[in-house]
Order: C-alpha cells, then structure tokens, then sequence
C-alpha cells in the first residue's frame, strides 16, 4: 500500500475514535478553557489531524507518481465519512449547538443544509459507481476539493462556538457558505459528467 493511501486509511480509522470519545459522558460535562468542552476540543485535534492528512496526500501522490484507482476512490470517500461525522455530532449535540441571534436562536448545523449535503454527496457517488461499471474513473474535480477544504474549515471553527457567541455565528454562516459551495460543485459537477448519466438512462 502507497503512502497517499496509508494516510487515507488513518484518516478513516479516526472516524470511530471521534465516536467512541463523542459517547464518553466526561468530556462533554467537562471544561477545558473558554467554556470549550473537552469533547469538542478533542474532536478539534482529531478532525484537524485528520483534515492534514487529506492535504498531504493528494500532493504526496502527485508529487511521486503515487496516484491509484484505489486512492481516486477511497480519498473523496474518505472526506465524506469524516465530514459527515463531525456535522452530525455537531448538529446533535445539545451542547453548543444554538447561535444567539438577538431573540432568535438557530441552530448551527441546521437539519436542511446537512440533507443538502448528503443528498448531493449520494449523487455523487451514484455517478461515479456508474462510470466505474463502465471502466471510468472519474477524480475528484477542483471546486469540490475547494467545497470540502472550506467544509472542514466550517467544522473547526464550530469546534469553538462554545467559546463565544461571535464564534457561533460565524460558524454559522461558514456552514452556509459551505453549502453554497456544495450545490455550486455539485451543479458543475453534474454538468461536466452529463455524458455519463446521459449515457446510463
């Protein structure tokens, strides 16, 4: 197994980590500084770790020929498991999840932008399922890489809402900045391999 794909795996076995420490009771009664919970500072380390490892490599297997069929599938797949796992617990958890606008309360993770998510993830993968059953492999495109990098910046700052409720809106907005991004990606996505799904009806 290459590097880039050793770190893929990792990037996926903390996946569980994040969800055995998420249902430890200790960390989410206790406080480590600035009202930060020790879960969501441990989840911050994890997800940060994890997030380093999708930087790296992409680069190492461009860098020293390394890329693979398995790693142009496992890595995006990757992505999406650890993203979706951190907007859950964060949608989730009662702790921390509500921005104080004025007399409003939101939440930050709202329900509707993780369905868009998902929905257009699913979509996604459906695609490229189709085009691996015809031998095609189809790599993940520049603005998606843009959308998930600015995703898993969302994700960290709302690591520290709790801190601040300034730092809670403007986790907020990054999760609908995010969003936007998802759609835009996904659009540009589906218009780009149209041929394929043409193809498949």
């Amino acid at each position: 197994m290459t590097l880039p794909n050793k770190l893929t795996m990792l990037r996926i076995l903390l996946i569980p980590v994040m969800v055995i420490i998420y249902y430890i009771p200790w960390f989410k009664e206790n406080d480590i500084f600035l009202n930060i919970s020790w879960l969501y500072f441990i989840l911050f380390i994890i997800f940060s770790l994890a997030s380093l490892t999708d930087m790296l490599d992409g680069k190492i297997a461009r860098k020293y020929n390394l890329v693979t069929t398995f790693g142009k599938f496992a890595d995006p797949l990757a992505d999406k498991l650890l993203v979706f796992t951190a907007l859950t617990m964060l949608m989730l958890n009662p702790v921390g999840v509500l921005v104080n606008m004025g007399d409003l309360y939101i939440q930050m993770v709202p329900m509707w932008a993780f369905i868009i998510i998902l929905i257009r993830e699913f979509m996604v993968s459906g695609i490229r399922m189709v085009a691996a059953s015809n031998g095609q492999v189809i790599a993940a495109a520049k603005l998606g890489k843009i959308k998930t990098a600015f995703t898993m910046f969302a994700i960290i700052i709302c690591f520290f809402a709790e801190a601040h409720n300034v730092v809670a809106v403007i986790g907020y907005f990054s999760i609908m900045i995010a969003t936007l991004l998802t759609i835009v990606s996904g659009i540009e996505y589906f218009w780009k391999n149209r041929a394929i799904i043409l193809e498949s009806i």
